[in-house]
């Protein structure tokens, strides 16, 4: 059965650009509350719903308003993995100023419904996937109590200074080369080879190389390619990235380092 919405709670759909300033609002001060280090911008969002395949605002996204505020949404995601499994993800947000009244568990049971029904019209087994980070005690107490468990766990190391790194030299037969537009291809391809058997990595579909290179992580400028000099293969890569707005909003110089 259907919970019983909080007093004043209006599920609504999606209404266009016009809602990108009040989800990235709420997205910000949830950000903020939960200690999570991220900022989103209404262009930020537009880019990425507009990237995302097999994405359909009206059918996959609901808002949530209390006296005519935008004060949640959440979001339906899915992809298949490696094993065939449907794999339903959600992204959602409740503004912290309206926690504590029920509008998460409103949320959470529109975008399972959602998610039930999308995984009728599929001929494979299905699950509901999550992302949660350690400041989102209330969010993963929610989804605790509606029956999710942890799976696995991520790590987010910091290495305070970039002073004193050290520089091994490469293996003979090996070198570093500037990327240039002609590399990215064998460097898209190398990455996915080297994620063949890792958990949920489905091979990659047509358009995924397009996508990648549109990714605000998307900075080869900064990268470091190794070569295999003989063969002129990729050896291996490190794929670092710097998020030079939320540097400036949140008066910080860091970088972030991507396998």
């Amino acid at each position: 059965m259907s919970p019983e919405h909080p007093p004043g709670l209006h599920l609504r759909a999606f209404a266009g650009d016009a809602d990108f300033p009040a989800m990235a609002e709420v997205a910000n001060a949830v950000f903020a509350a939960d200690r999570m280090g991220w900022v989103r911008t209404p262009q930020h969002i537009r880019e990425d719903y507009a990237r995302l395949p097999r994405f359909d605002p009206l059918r996959d996204l609901v808002m949530a308003e209390c006296d005519g505020r935008l004060v949640g949404y959440v979001r339906s995601a899915h992809w298949t993995d490696a094993h065939g499994c449907l794999v339903q993800a959600q992204i959602g947000f409740v503004h912290p100023a309206w926690r504590r009244r029920g509008i998460g568990r409103a949320l959470l049971h529109w975008v399972e419904a959602r998610q039930r029904a999308f995984a009728q019209g599929q001929n494979a087994p299905s699950v509901h996937h999550v992302f949660v980070t350690e400041g989102e005690t209330g969010r993963s107490a929610v989804l605790q109590r509606a029956g999710y468990a942890p799976a696995r766990h991520f790590l987010h190391m910091q290495r305070p200074t970039l002073d004193d790194i050290p520089a091994p030299a490469l293996p003979e037969g090996f070198d570093v080369r500037p990327v240039q537009p002609e590399h990215l291809r064998a460097i898209f391809d190398a990455h996915m080879e080297a994620l063949q058997g890792h958990w949920d990595v489905a091979p990659p579909k047509p358009g995924d190389f397009e996508r990648w290179t549109t990714l605000p992580t998307f900075q080869p400028r900064l990268w470091q390619v190794a070569w295999h000099t003989a063969s002129g293969r990729v050896a291996g890569q490190v794929k670092p990235f710097i998020n030079a707005e939320q540097n400036a909003t949140q008066n910080l110089r860091r970088g972030e380092t991507e396998f």
